[in-house]
Parts: structure tokens; C-alpha cells; sequence
């Protein structure tokens, strides 16, 4: 397949080592300073750029009818807009927080786990999660997904940062080194405590699910999450 990468620093780079090995084509490479190839002679673009690029990424490629599998996180007040061109286009979007294959079966578990202490009222939840110093937008995108699976699962009805309350759920982000991503989901109470974690130790869980959805996603119509690509 021929792929676009919308987006070329370390991300971008380990989609490309990802891609190559699995035998695919990268036809296109958008970046700051950076415009080789043809975007329309693509089968599928993945973006991974920086925030404030993101919604012109996507869009410019869903206008030429190249689907798009995207990882940026910090830009999702434009969804509706790019739900729209999606549709005006008659193509397919996916967007994933994390496209680590671990990361999505965390999802999964975190869902559970929610179902299952919904009744226990004696604990409280919180997220804490921890990434690179070069990480733009916090919390992170990951953390966002695992409470809003929470709250889809409970009587909680948002997340803060850093303070939570009865109907809440508190997010504590940290910014250390080059860590690929810790997350964690802690339920609490007077007694005792109950803690799930995902840890990546590199990006290459990132870049292979990025690589996977672009290969899934070629021929489809219409939006996308990772879960479909997993059948979760």
C-alpha cells in the first residue's frame, strides 16, 4: 500500500520503519519545512503532527479522498468539522488517543473494572499519567480516553485536573525525560486500593497500531475508533 505521513519528527519516522518492513510505500511526507511527494497517490495518510497542524493535515488529505488514520491528540473541538468533511467526501477518518494494541486492550479493561466498582460508592478514582517533556497538550489524550471510559461506566459525570470532587474524576499529569507513556487508573478508599497500569517502553507499540489501522482502514466509509480495527 501507499501511505502518506502527515506529520515526519519521531512519531512520523518509526511509522515509516514500521511501514517499510511491512512492505508498504510512503508516496508523501508533510511537515514543517518539509513537502515531498503526492498526497493524492496515497491509499491512506497517518498524522501525527503537532496540534495546530492537525486539523489542516486532515482535512487537506479527507478533500482529496485519502482516509486518514490519526494519533494527534489536542485539536478534538474541530471533530464535528472533520466529521463533516468525511462525509462530504465520501471517505473514512479514524482517530485513536494511543494506537498501542496494549493500550486499547487497557481500554477494554478499564471499562470493565468501572463496571464492576460502580457499585463499591467507598472508592474514589483518579488517573495519573507520564510522558516526555516534549509532549505538547496534558493531560494527554490517552488519559482523556480512560476517563471518559469511566464516566460512560458510572455515575461520574467529568474530569478535572489536578482536584477532583464527588462527580469527578482527578487527572494528574507529569512531564519527566524521555518516557514513552505511563498511565495509571486508581480506585481508593480508607481500607485499601486497587491500581491498573499500562507502561510503554518505546514508541514501536505506537507506530506498528498507527501502521495496522492504516492497512484496515484502506476501502472503508465513514468514522472510526482503534477498537473496530481490534473487533474490542
Amino acid at each position: 500500500m501507499k501511505f502518506a505521513l502527515l506529520g515526519y519528527g519521531k512519531m512520523g519516522k518509526a511509522i515509516e520503519q514500521i511501514a517499510l518492513e511491512r512492505g508498504h510505500e510512503i508516496v508523501c511526507k508533510i511537515d514543517i519545512n518539509l513537502a515531498e511527494g503526492k498526497l493524492q497517490e496515497a491509499d491512506a495518510a497517518i498524522n501525527f503532527s503537532i496540534p495546530n497542524a492537525a486539523v489542516d493535515n486532515i482535512t487537506s488529505a479527507l478533500h482529496q479522498s485519502v482516509p486518514v488514520v490519526c494519533g494527534t491528540t489536542g485539536w478534538l473541538d474541530a471533530f464535528p468539522q472533520v466529521t463533516q468533511t468525511v462525509m462530504e467526501n465520501n471517505t473514512a477518518f479514524l482517530y485513536a488517543s494511543n494506537f498501542s494494541v496494549g493500550v486499547n486492550l487497557f481500554f477494554k479493561l478499564n471499562k470493565i473494572l468501572a463496571q464492576i466498582m460502580h457499585p463499591q460508592k467507598e472508592y474514589s478514582v483518579s488517573i495519573q499519567e507520564t510522558h516526555h517533556i516534549h509532549k505538547l497538550d496534558a493531560p494527554s489524550g490517552t488519559a482523556i480516553s480512560l476517563a471518559e471510559g469511566i464516566i460512560e461506566n458510572s455515575d461520574l459525570k467529568h474530569w478535572k485536573m489536578n482536584e477532583g470532587t464527588k462527580d469527578s474524576i482527578t487527572i494528574q499529569s507529569y512531564r519527566k525525560g524521555e518516557v514513552p507513556g505511563i498511565h495509571n487508573v486508581k480506585y481508593e478508599s480508607l481500607i485499601d486500593e486497587i491500581t491498573i497500569e499500562h507502561k510503554a517502553y518505546n514508541r514501536i507499540g505506537f507506530a506498528q497500531g498507527a501502521v495496522i489501522a492504516a492497512e484496515w482502514i484502506v476501502g472503508k466509509k465513514g468514522i472510526f475508533k482503534m477498537e473496530d480495527v481490534l473487533n474490542l
